[in-house]
């Protein structure tokens, strides 16, 4: 029985798909590197920021890239992130239920708790495990079991709810159960290679797979 569930953030509970992509493309063409394109750039969303910006840059010192970044992102962040269809009800549903709920993100810890507060999420996680908390992002288990520590929860009891290769790969790691969501922008067939335990195809699939369980 599932009683423990944790979630991923962008791309997941909450749309910033399309700020992240802009965000990229602004970097590239502001300091006159190779563009890419939409399709290059969604397979390594997911990763730490500086592994992506490493990634798509080829460059070793990237600190003035992620200035870069930063500063496009905060300044169309309100007006370009939304939540997914039924996050807030589902979730805040699951909280009066009872579950123990947190989230696990490779986004850092300032940029995470702004985006809980801007859409009123952050009263309903017992905890928040950022890039900021962990030595080891995922997909290592580090992060997974922290959060699952921090909620007294019991491994085998917790789902892991991700939209990237990534969550799969740390939830299993850690030995809980995972589900990838069908709205990934990597796609469902990117996700079931990995293996995960269910796939969403909306947030209220989550009512039927606790009541299987």
């Amino acid at each position: 029985m599932i009683d423990t569930l944790l979630f991923d953030l962008d791309g997941t509970i909450i749309d910033t798909n399309e700020l992240i992509i802009t965000s990229f493309m602004h970097v590239l063409e502001k300091h006159q590197l190779a563009p890419l394109t939409r399709e290059e750039i969604i397979p390594k969303m997911g990763a730490t920021l500086e592994q992506q910006l490493q990634q798509f840059s080829g460059m070793g010192d990237i600190t003035t890239l992620m200035t870069t970044y930063r500063s496009y992102n905060d300044d169309h962040h309100d007006a370009m992130v939304k939540l997914f269809p039924h996050v807030e009800e589902v979730v805040s549903d699951l909280h009066a239920k009872g579950y123990r709920l947190g989230v696990v993100t490779t986004k850092n810890k300032p940029g995470t708790l702004r985006v809980l507060e801007w859409f009123g999420l952050q009263k309903y996680m017992g905890a928040v495990i950022t890039l900021n908390d962990v030595e080891h992002p995922k997909p290592h288990p580090e992060p997974v079991l922290k959060a699952v520590g921090l909620l007294g929860a019991d491994p085998s009891r917790t789902l892991m709810v991700g939209d990237s290769p990534m969550d799969i790969q740390s939830a299993k790691a850690a030995g809980v159960q995972s589900a990838g969501v069908a709205w990934s922008l990597k796609g469902e067939k990117a996700l079931m290679e990995y293996q995960p335990d269910y796939l969403l195809k909306d947030m209220n699939d989550l009512y039927s797979l606790l009541e299987q369980e």
